[in-house]
């Protein structure tokens, strides 16, 4: 494992002075009375609470790099030289017919009312953050152009400076909510969906009644947790007005906009923001499945559920839950995560990692499969951004894992194509792009095939989003590839002899056959010893 340096990192704008650093503390072996900067320690003596969180707000994403025992990387993907598992009925297997075009990755997820999705990826939460906000345009469409399903985050009606309540705290207007859902609606053709998400503070609020009845949406998420932190979402705000209106509608506010001193601080500069926070949930079988219940008879088709890094018993509570209250989707999210707003060194040191969590996800699985109970559709999440990582999770998870979720791997390809714009706009295009061109129809790959179907509409569309499909097709057709390799030619027919672990530790933790124990048995009847 690759030492840490919890002292000095690039998310928090910190570094050691010392080339040598105590590994366990981070602080420089020779610590000088006089130093000038800028460890963690150094840079909390006087920011203090600011120095919790990577930064600028509202303009980064921040993944935690924390270095795993084991991960994904101690998997390898099996090839095989015959066969082809998968191809269209009545369709013969041979050269001309098993061919990785022909690799078809769409998937589908739900228990009665299903839906499709044109590739096994879907995005992240994206709701209150700064960066969601200003970037949803080129998020929202390039999902949808992409038939995927884009998840609308908690809190997203909460924080609208517009929010409209009636005399009871329930949501009457949230023009932000709207524009959100119509823009997603304007471009959406069959494949995918919009969900959105539900905490404590938005259910007091009536956010399921309010999407329901406005925009008849037929899915809504609730939410448990994330890979990212075991606290419930945060955003800052950087005016006191703001700070005691979001304080009035019912959140948690740091440090307190309503105290005298605190305000004499941040009139004197020394505060320059608050932090507003979401309240923990509390999760019981009959609270559970209550509010499930709740939520069909207000409309909704498919529920879902997103669950984070928890320990092993909260685990079990998400995925035996969700099958006894047919949950659609249960998005399991591993640690350490990535966000725009969470705790560093939370997300750093927090949850279990998503490669064991999956492991144990599957172990349950099994064990209530072979009691009898049917396992709802399963989405991992928690730190992947390529077509191996989406290979590798739907095969450690056959048969129950049917889609990946992705945060900053899917919001990355929407900020690219924004600033693509942006930077045509003032004839100021990095190298790395002008060398592909000066226009969008020279520097966008797929581009001429989207002007194909969408004609002078495509005029309209943000670049962001054309990054996004862009990115997504190079998932497809890389999966594509991977998958006809191990001649798998639909997403059904993936399973976990389909990968061999590199070591035997990552063996022990998923039950992936070691590499040098892998198909030896059906190698030595060849061999005939």
């Amino acid at each position: 494992m690759n030492l840490q340096q919890p002292n000095s990192n690039d998310a928090t704008r910190t570094f050691n002075r010392s080339k040598s650093v105590v590994p366990c503390s981070g602080l420089c072996s020779r610590c000088i009375d006089g130093c000038r900067g800028n460890c963690e320690v150094f840079k909390a003596s006087f920011r203090s609470r600011e120095v919790i969180y990577p930064g600028p707000f509202g303009e980064i994403s921040a993944g935690a790099d924390k270095n795993y025992p084991v991960d994904y990387s101690h998997l390898n993907i099996q090839g095989y030289a015959m066969g082809a598992k998968g191809l269209p009925e009545g369709t013969e297997a041979n050269p001309d017919t098993a061919i990785f075009p022909a690799v078809n990755t769409e998937t589908e997820y739900g228990w009665d009312i299903k839906v499709r999705m044109k590739v096994p990826i879907f995005t992240g939460a994206l709701g209150s953050t700064e960066i969601a906000r200003k970037n949803w345009e080129h998020f929202a469409v390039g999902a949808a152009i992409s038939g995927i399903t884009l998840v609308c985050g908690e809190n997203v009606c909460g924080i609208d400076p517009q929010l409209e309540l009636d005399a009871n705290r329930k949501v009457v207007k949230a023009p932000d909510m709207d524009r959100r859902i119509e823009i997603y609606k304007r471009y959406h053709e069959g494949f995918g969906e919009i969900l959105v998400q539900m905490n404590v503070e938005d259910t007091r609020l009536g956010v399921a009644e309010y999407v329901q009845k406005k925009h008849n949406l037929e899915t809504i998420e609730l939410k448990w947790g994330q890979g990212a932190k075991c606290i419930g979402g945060e955003i800052k705000v950087k005016s006191l007005e703001r700070a005691l209106e979001l304080q009035k509608r019912g959140y948690i506010v740091t440090p307190d906009p309503s105290n005298k001193a605190i305000q004499q601080a941040f009139k004197a500069g020394a505060i320059k923001e608050f932090e507003r926070h979401s309240r923990l949930g509390f999760v019981s079988e009959e609270g559970f499945l209550a509010e499930v219940e709740r939520l069909r008879k207000i409309g909704f088709k498919r529920i879902t559920l997103k669950t984070g890094a928890y320990s092993m018993r909260e685990l079990a509570m998400a995925i035996k839950y969700s099958s006894m209250a047919k949950i659609d989707l249960l998005t399991i999210d591993g640690a350490p995560g990535g966000t725009g707003m969470s705790p560093w060194r939370m997300m750093q040191e927090w949850g279990i990692p998503t490669f064991y969590l999956q492991s144990l996800t599957y172990e349950f699985c099994q064990k209530l499969a072979q009691k009898g109970m049917q396992i709802p559709s399963i989405a991992i999440a928690g730190g992947f951004s390529t077509e191996d990582h989406v290979f590798k999770v739907l095969a450690m998870g056959a048969p129950y894992v049917k889609a990946v979720c992705m945060g900053r791997a899917l919001m990355i390809p929407g900020m690219v194509g924004k600033n693509i714009g942006e930077w045509i706009k003032n004839n100021d295009l990095p190298k790395t792009v002008s060398e592909f061109g000066t226009t969008p129809e020279e520097i966008f790959v797929c581009y001429a095939e989207l002007a194909e179907k969408y004609g002078n509409e495509i005029k309209n569309m943000p670049l962001g989003a054309i990054g996004i499909y862009s990115f997504a097709q190079k998932i497809k057709v890389g999966l594509q590839q991977l998958m006809a390799g191990s001649r798998n030619f639909s997403l059904s027919t993936i399973s976990r002899n389909d990968l061999m672990a590199l070591t035997e530790e990552a063996a022990k933790i998923s039950g992936i056959p070691y590499v040098m124990d892998a198909y030896r048995q059906e190698a030595e009847q060849i061999l005939g010893v």
